[in-house]
């Protein structure tokens, strides 16, 4: 995308953008349960149609990704050297994909405490990244690797959640990245491919 995109891919990104910008405004204003796709499509200046052209329903606005994001933690994967140790890559891409989340992991989080109908559909937040990192991983190890290599991706990943899980709903998002670098260097050692 990026660079490339033309006029009417750009004005697709800014209509999403701006329809979920509305959404988040809404949501911390008057809560999840409270605002209906109406008020968001009135508050983005859009059509209801229009709201349903760019998201599945209200839940999506959170749990979708922005479009350009897929391709910034490709980038974040493409760019760890090939000879860098897999733990090591993976904590720089865990941290980075958090990192990218700063805008809406908070509210993410609020939005599941506050509300069961969120929380049952906040399942699926951040598959195709997972998705595009399992893929990453199976490129980047020999098969003779492939346990430990999966064994590794696995731990940073329970090391993300348990950040997140843990994360004080008091504490700053600088408090949750700093809570997601003691996990994952405690989850780290004795993994390293030999």
């Amino acid at each position: 995308m990026g660079g490339t995109m033309n006029l009417r891919e750009r004005k697709k990104l800014a209509t999403w953008r701006a329809i979920r910008s509305a959404a988040l405004r809404l949501f911390e204003e008057q809560g999840y349960e409270a605002t209906t796709v109406e008020q968001i499509a009135a508050a983005a200046n859009i059509s209801r149609a229009t709201f349903f052209n760019y998201f599945a329903g209200k839940e999506a606005v959170v749990v979708d990704q922005d479009p350009e994001e897929r391709r910034d933690w490709q980038a974040l994967m493409s760019d760890r050297p090939t000879d860098e140790p897999l733990w090591d890559s993976l904590t720089v891409i865990m941290s980075g994909f958090c990192e990218s989340l700063r805008d809406v992991l908070p509210l993410h989080r609020r939005l599941k405490a506050q509300s069961p109908a969120f929380a049952q559909t906040a399942q699926s937040f951040g598959a195709q990244f997972f998705t595009d990192l399992r893929q990453w991983v199976a490129a980047r190890v020999t098969p003779s690797d492939d346990v430990t290599a999966i064994l590794q991706m696995n731990l940073a990943l329970a090391a993300t959640n348990t950040a997140y899980e843990t994360w004080p709903a008091d504490e700053s998002f600088e408090g949750f990245l700093r809570r997601l670098e003691r996990c994952l260097r405690q989850a780290g050692p004795g993994t390293a491919i030999d």
